[in-house]
């Protein structure tokens, strides 16, 4: 498969036209319509449904494109990787995280870097953890951190300082709020948002018996959102701390479940995964960052 070919590919998935992508690619539109129906024929499949004036991806089309972009994205970092002074440390570093608290050390060697390394850049990803995992897998990523336990088989880990601590945000007039901790038995009858994560990994180790009890009104990501749902009235968000403004301004609050359920976050990368100068030199100060704060 060629990379110049998904670079055609991409740009007339993006113009949803195969005219305006030649135009865009500065070739001509026969040579650009023969080049994608050559790669149809490579995948054995249909990539685009035709209409007289524009395209739309099929399903296999859509598959392709998430899969497209990180390969050229990956080409691109490794032809600017080579192609630089051996002397200077520069280039990107992509990294994907869950959200919570332990993240702050990352940003915490990010500026022990910035200084001596200005042209390192940082691409941070988040999003649903197994989605992330594959993006770890394929190399376009260089990091992954986690909240859950790592696969040691798969991986090298590192355990982050700090330990999420697990609560439920409300509204600051909700009655539930005048406490100031909230026990698992009153999580049963409320309206939940819970992470699509902790429904497949941690409710079960949380509630034990009682979790097919808990009513669910609906599933997330990444934690914001469901928060604002919260804000707005609309259930409880079940999630960790500090993750959203509980300042006496705001209103909306956390609470924290008693007995205290915490969740540990982790770093991991591939095992014998080849790193680049940044990615390396990034490695080594987190490493040392973690050391001095544990």
């Amino acid at each position: 498969m060629d990379i110049r070919v998904l670079r055609y590919f991409i740009q007339v998935a993006r113009d949803e036209s195969i005219t305006r992508a030649a135009r865009s690619l500065h070739i001509s539109q026969p040579s650009l319509s023969r080049a994608m129906k050559e790669l149809e024929e490579e995948l054995g499949t249909k990539l685009f449904v035709r209409s007289n004036y524009s395209v739309r991806l099929t399903n296999d089309g859509i598959r392709l494109r998430l899969r497209a972009e990180d390969i050229v994205s990956m080409a691109d970092q490794t032809l600017d990787e080579f192609r630089r002074n051996e002397e200077t440390v520069e280039g990107d570093i992509r990294i994907g995280a869950a959200e919570g608290e332990p993240v702050r050390i990352l940003g915490q060697t990010m500026n022990a870097l910035k200084d001596e390394y200005p042209l390192i850049r940082y691409h941070m990803y988040t999003g649903d953890t197994e989605m992330l995992k594959e993006k770890l897998d394929s190399g376009f990523l260089d990091y992954l951190v986690i909240a859950e336990d790592p696969d040691h088989a798969k991986y090298r880990s590192l355990a982050l300082p700090l330990e999420d601590r697990w609560g439920v945000w409300m509204r600051k007039d909700d009655p539930l709020a005048e406490k100031n901790s909230v026990a698992k038995s009153d999580l049963l009858d409320l309206p939940l948002h819970v992470s699509r994560q902790a429904m497949q990994k941690d409710l079960g180790r949380f509630f034990g018996d009682d979790a097919h009890r808990m009513h669910i009104v609906s599933t997330y990501d990444l934690a914001h959102n469901s928060i604002l749902l919260a804000e707005e009235g609309f259930g409880y968000c079940l999630s960790f701390e500090h993750l959203a403004d509980s300042s006496e301004d705001g209103s909306i609050v956390f609470r924290p479940i008693v007995p205290p359920l915490t969740t540990r976050m982790f770093i991991i990368h591939r095992k014998f995964q080849i790193f680049s100068r940044q990615a390396q030199l990034f490695l080594d100060t987190l490493e040392k960052q973690v050391g001095e704060t544990e």
